[in-house]
C-alpha cells in the first residue's frame, strides 16, 4: 500500500496542509488547517468504483488496465505545531 503525508504548516499568513510541494489554500487558523485535511485525509480511504484505464506509457504505447477501485493509499498526517511534542488525539489546538 502507498503512503500520502499530508503535513499541516504555516503558510501564507495562516496554516495550510501540503502534499509533497503542493500546498491547499491558506486557512486563518491552525484548527482549520486540520479540520480540512482530515476531511482529505479520510477521503483517500474511500474506495473508488471499478472501471478500465486506458494510458499512455513514457513510450508513447497506449495501455489498458482494469482496476477494481480497492488500491487506496494509506493516509498520514503530520503537524508541524506539535513536532516533537505529543499530539493529542483529538485535539484542535490553534
Amino acid at each position: 500500500m502507498v503512503k500520502v503525508v499530508y503535513e499541516v504548516v504555516p503558510h501564507d499568513g495562516g496554516w495550510a496542509y501540503r502534499l509533497g510541494d503542493v500546498y491547499s489554500e491558506a486557512f486563518r487558523s491552525h484548527a482549520e488547517a486540520l479540520e480540512a485535511v482530515r476531511i482529505v485525509a479520510a477521503e483517500q480511504s474511500v474506495a473508488g468504483e471499478a472501471s478500465v484505464i486506458s494510458y499512455q506509457d513514457k513510450d508513447g504505447v497506449w495501455k489498458r488496465e482494469y482496476d477494481d477501485g480497492s488500491d487506496r493509499p494509506e493516509p498520514e498526517i503530520v503537524d508541524a505545531m506539535f513536532r516533537g511534542r505529543a499530539f493529542r488525539a483529538g485535539s484542535t489546538d490553534a
